[in-house]
């Protein structure tokens, strides 16, 4: 898959307090960078506490929980758009189907 693009990630991990965060958002980096998923299930085949919602979008717990990564596939185009990363507590405040803007 094409990830657009680790800055959003970086940029987080650069955070005050949020160097854990940078090992578990490498390696999902990382691992999207290999992955060849052609639809939901094969997303959910490697990541088993995915969760799916509108807009091709998809939920990754990282860090134990900790954090939350917000991205929208386009399996067709192979490419992966990161929408949001942020703590758990952030992800509660914000809508996931539309964060990060619609469809692109």
């Amino acid at each position: 898959m094409r990830v657009l693009s680790l800055k959003p990630l970086r940029e987080h991990w650069e955070m005050p307090g949020r160097a854990d965060s940078q090992g578990p958002l490498k390696a999902w980096y990382s691992e999207a960078k290999k992955a060849d998923w052609s639809g939901p299930a094969d997303v959910k085949d490697f990541y088993r506490s995915a969760s799916f919602v509108g807009d091709n979008r998809v939920i990754f717990n990282i860090g134990g929980n900790k954090y939350r990564l917000v991205v929208r596939i386009n399996y067709g185009a192979k490419m992966v758009m990161i929408k949001f990363v942020g703590t758990h507590a952030e992800y509660d405040d914000i809508d996931s189907e539309t964060v990060g803007g619609g469809k692109k």
